[in-house]
């Protein structure tokens, strides 16, 4: 498809849909806006664009939301999207915790921030067939100083070819230079590199297999099963938590031989990601050995690598393989 015109690729009202699975803090939002942006203004498409998330922090889960079609059609809608063409995952722990890719059409593709292969990721997200795309977003992000959302946007305008590259540049120039003039080039080459070290592979359906029919989600209750008013039927318990999607691709790794078993980390974990066990320190005595991070609770904010005077904790680029071979068992330990 020639860049800058119409999708041609559509449902039956004439939209191309995209659904960007995020959380707080890594841009989703703004790139949803730019986006749009570029289409409706730049490309003279009809659009739309908005978000859905709860507590505006960071970690908490986001979605955002574009329409484009045609500028003789128009956009009436500002239902959640459902049925996306594209679904671009900001963050991969999301995989775990949330239905990323609920409603992906057949011939959709699903865009994934990860260090994974395609081939990985297809086996991770247990789908059958597809077009899978991956990209290293936060590599790109850390080594340009920018954030994962540039670098997805530049996926995105890849997969997406009948968006104009140019004109999504311009639009990220447009937003950053009101207040952030220092960070435009950087953005445009995030953007650049989002789009040429982009990755993606598609996968056939094996003889006979079928794509699983879509089935609209419902209401969780209706008039005649709904509990009664001000019943709290989902109470807080932090046992069953994972806090793991909130971090933002860093964690804190653990040198047990460079820990004094002080406890500064502990004081200032929020939420007791720490884990003891009695035992012995240095000199034979009777003491809380420090036995490792649960890393099911660890949101990543990395306050204890700040306060760690031993440098027996460090920022480390997030890997699945890590977190779960290291995490220590909280049922099994005493917590100082």
């Amino acid at each position: 498809m020639s860049k800058g015109m119409l999708p041609t690729v559509t449902d039956e009202y004439g939209f191309y849909e995209m659904r960007f699975e995020s959380i707080g803090g890594l841009g989703a939002h703004l790139a949803g806006q730019i986006l749009a942006e570029a289409g409706v203004l730049g490309q003279g498409l009809n659009g739309a664009h908005f978000s859905s998330y709860g507590s505006e922090k960071k970690g908490s889960p986001v979605k955002s939301f574009v329409r484009l079609c045609a500028p003789d059609r128009e956009v009436r809608s500002a239902a959640p999207i459902t049925r996306p063409h594209l679904v671009a995952v900001f963050h991969e722990a999301l995989i775990r915790t949330e239905k990323v890719t609920a409603g992906l059409r057949p011939d959709g593709i699903i865009l994934v921030n990860t260090t994974k292969s395609p081939e990985e990721m297809k086996a991770k997200l247990q789908l059958e067939s597809g077009t899978i795309a991956v990209i290293d977003a936060l590599k790109i992000a850390v080594e340009e100083k920018t954030r994962v959302n540039t670098a997805m946007l530049g996926a995105v305008a890849r997969i997406a070819d009948f968006i104009d590259p140019d004109i999504v540049r311009d639009a990220i120039k447009r937003t950053f230079e009101r207040k952030y003039p220092q960070l435009v080039a950087a953005n445009l080459r995030t953007f650049d590199r989002g789009y040429e070290e982009l990755k993606m592979v598609e996968f056939k359906a094996a003889p006979g297999v079928q794509p699983k029919p879509f089935a609209k989600p419902g209401p969780l209750y209706g008039y005649l099963d709904a509990p009664i008013g001000g019943v709290v039927i989902n109470p807080g318990n932090s046992a069953l938590k994972d806090l793991s999607s909130s971090r933002q691709g860093f964690l804190p790794e653990f040198i047990r031989e460079k820990c004094t078993d002080c406890a500064q980390c502990d004081l200032v974990c929020p939420d007791f990601c720490f884990s003891w066990a009695e035992g012995q320190d240095k000199r034979g005595r009777p003491a809380m050995v420090l036995q490792g991070i649960d890393y099911q609770y660890c949101k990543g904010c990395l306050k204890c690598v700040e306060a760690c005077p031993f440098n027996a904790l460090v920022a480390a680029r997030e890997t699945e393989d890590y977190a779960e071979s290291h995490r220590a068992p909280r049922h099994l330990v005493v917590h100082a």
